[in-house]
């Protein structure tokens, strides 16, 4: 009897270490699944840098700093852009691991066609018990490749640099997929603002009209609340002019913005156009002393497409080119958006309603 109870109290032992080992084995293989599905960043305000480059020459670096997002280094990010994309990490949540028949299909397919993505982020060198944080400092956090979508189009392919297994992540709340979010194309990032300045900010604004000279003239903040007009032409200052005008027509600079980027034009046709005489230049100083300037361009319908009622109207009604940044890049812009600060000297005779125009 004592013989029989050694054995079962042995084998009740080996079944009990067994269901240890299994259960920890569990644990381990659920922890590895879990790191290699593990995309999502949930503290984004503590997200630095954002790093997106494709198998050709695009790339962008998206990086934090305290006055706003830039692009590679220079250029001022689309701050909604940034939001999206912080606000797509956060809410990455796993579809589910992509199924073993169709598993290297898919990694082979993103290994040609995928973008890699860096996340960099502040974090604590000692953290204890995520209380006590001490110590921080700049780390890449997250390393992963974004593919396409499935065949239902709900989710997107996503590997992470070291792991098993690819998985398809999806958006809470959102029936698509992502992998257009992870542009690593420079000029969709790019924040599209040509003029954002306060009233309160400007502390002079030149406009020269090509076609119209005698309409050119120069605004001069004198002091909080005084400003002074002067005619191009002779440098005289104007005597009087309508106040309100003035004031709405400084307001407008608050926020104006060209349409698209065309720096993808050919070199050839840019310079037949930049080499035309020019429709407006305007240059803007803060009282910071930074200066932001435009010159504008007519831009013409092409008519080898063209009906013959819309060749008799060669110039383009509704847009015109532009160069802006130093001239560094040419872009689009639209009447409706520039009709506001472009008005010629005689918008602010007192008593004088004209609007410009524009052709």
């Amino acid at each position: 009897m004592l013989k029989k109870n050694k054995t079962v109290l042995i084998l009740t032992l080996i079944l009990f270490l067994l269901a240890v080992v299994l259960a920890g084995n569990k644990r381990y293989l659920s922890t590895l699944q879990h790191k290699d599905a593990d995309f999502a960043v949930m503290d984004t305000a503590s997200v630095t840098k954002i790093f997106i480059a494709d198998l050709d020459t695009n790339q962008v670096l998206l990086e934090r700093h305290p006055e706003g997002w830039t692009v590679n280094t220079y250029y001022r990010a689309n701050q909604q852009k940034v939001d999206i994309m912080l606000n797509t990490m956060m809410k990455l949540r796993v579809r589910g691991p992509v199924s073993r028949s169709s598993h290297d299909n898919v990694v082979k397919r993103m290994a040609g066609i995928a973008v890699k993505v860096e996340v960099y982020q502040i974090q604590p060198r000692i953290n204890l018990f995520g209380r006590i944080k001490l110590f921080p400092h700049e780390k890449r956090t997250k390393v992963y490749y974004v593919g396409d979508n499935p065949r239902d189009n709900i989710g997107t392919f996503m590997y992470k640099e070291g792991a098993q297994h690819a998985y398809i992540m999806h958006l809470t709340g959102f029936v698509g997929f992502v992998m257009t979010r992870y542009s690593p194309l420079e000029d969709e990032w790019r924040d599209y603002t040509i003029f954002r300045k306060k009233m309160n900010e400007i502390q002079s604004v030149t406009i020269e009209f090509g076609e119209e000279p005698e309409q050119s003239y120069r605004i001069d903040r004198l002091d909080r609340h005084q400003f002074q007009i002067t005619r191009l032409n002779d440098q005289t200052i104007m005597p009087e002019f309508d106040t309100l005008k003035l004031l709405n027509y400084l307001t407008a600079f608050s926020d104006i913005r060209f349409e698209a980027l065309m720096n993808y034009l050919p070199v050839r046709h840019r310079d037949s156009i930049t080499h035309m005489p020019f429709l407006h230049r305007i240059a803007l100083n803060d009282i910071h002393g930074e200066s932001v300037g435009i010159t504008t361009f007519k831009k013409h319908h092409s008519t080898d497409h063209l009906e013959i009622e819309e060749q008799l109207i060669p110039v383009d009604h509704d847009r015109m080119y532009a160069l802006v940044n130093e001239d560094r890049d040419f872009v689009l812009v639209q009447y409706f958006v520039f009709d506001k600060i472009v008005r010629p000297l005689s918008y602010f005779e007192p008593g004088i309603d004209g609007e410009l125009s524009l052709w």
